[in-house]
């Protein structure tokens, strides 16, 4: 089977990809033949030594991937081979195969494509977890979306206007705007060109936003949270940015507003009921196609190194799919895209 494996910490390029043996479950694990993988900004982090799961060198990155059950370990019930599923393994998905437990699967919604699936749990998972349980984000609220061209950003749109709020996207060119737009955003702003609080004080009517999602950080930071209505809730996504803000603190004061951390994968881990209630939420509105993964771009397994490097450079818009030879073979994912340069906004 072929992998793409980090042997050493460091960049993307770093990356090699290679035939490893296949893979055997142990009991209580299940082997996942890979059909499509979805790329990640924490993939970027996790190879380098700065996320908060560390896997033990040599270790395949790709948190989140959609395929069929090839065997079970002993003492797994709830799943056969052959089933469909998506899995959130946290680690390992850019391969051919994937061991994971059966806790982190679920299965594919019938008329769900494979792709569709590797989409859902990571990114709309952590955008779904942010909008409803730590803003509790209400119908008429007002959404302020950073990086909102990227795979995050599209589904903190999608999701936001599932659940009634208006949503402002800010990015940093036309092209990417164009994107948010066509995914539901209701207004936008170019902070590359536009001053982005200025925007958002002309945009509310001076209130200004009731939830800003922030998965960039860096400079943006302060002048989102400035431009925060009464009670706003400015939620904590990451930092894509490189540069964690340091915010001043008179202004939560100020504005009587929160500043919310978002760890979904903690979240998973320190309340389990309340996550398998979201998530079979989520995935029951990508069953009813109410929500629908944004897939900008598709390459093979073996040109990981570089889908990561974009998104490293936040040069990607949308979503980038990794494929495998068995989902190509298959007809579950679709074509190829001819060139990474597609990809850039």
């Amino acid at each position: 089977m072929k992998a793409v494996l980090a042997r050493r910490y460091g960049p993307p390029e770093s990356l090699t990809v290679e035939d490893i043996p296949s893979l055997v479950p142990k009991a209580g694990e299940v082997s996942v033949a890979v059909h499509a993988s979805a790329v990640n900004f924490p993939d970027t982090l996790m190879i380098q030594d700065k996320y908060q799961i560390r896997p033990e060198l040599p270790f395949s990155p790709g948190g989140e991937v959609a395929g069929t059950i090839k065997s079970l370990g002993e003492d797994v019930s709830g799943f056969a081979v052959g089933d469909a599923v998506i899995a959130a393994c946290r680690y390992g998905g850019f391969a051919d195969e994937v061991l994971t437990t059966p806790d982190r699967l679920v299965a594919i919604p019938a008329g769900v494509s494979m792709e569709g699936g590797a989409a859902l749990l990571i990114t709309y998972g952590t955008t779904h977890y942010a909008l409803r349980d730590r803003a509790s984000i209400q119908p008429g609220e007002t959404l302020l979306v950073l990086g909102a061209a990227g795979g995050t950003g599209i589904s903190a749109i999608e999701l936001g206007k599932l659940m009634g709020a208006r949503v402002i996207a800010c990015a940093s060119s036309e092209e990417k705007l164009s994107l948010c737009r066509a995914c539901g955003a209701d207004a936008t702003i170019d902070y590359e060109r536009e001053d982005l609080r200025a925007r958002v004080k002309e945009l509310t009517g001076g209130r200004g936003v009731d939830v800003v999602y922030d998965p960039v950080g860096g400079a943006y930071a302060e002048p989102a949270l400035r431009g925060m209505a009464w009670r706003g809730r400015y939620l904590v996504i990451g930092f894509a940015a490189g540069d964690i803000p340091r915010l001043p603190l008179n202004l939560p004061l100020l504005k009587g507003c929160s500043i919310v951390g978002v760890f979904y994968g903690a979240f998973a881990t320190a309340e389990p009921e309340r996550y398998a209630e979201l998530r079979e939420e989520l995935v029951g509105w990508l069953a009813q196609g109410r929500i629908r993964p944004t897939i900008t771009a598709r390459y093979p397994i073996e040109r990981g190194p570089e889908a990561l490097r974009l998104v490293a450079d936040r040069k990607a818009v949308g979503k980038i799919m990794l494929t495998t030879a068995l989902g190509r073979a298959s007809g579950t994912v679709g074509p190829l895209t001819a060139d990474l340069t597609m990809a850039k906004g």
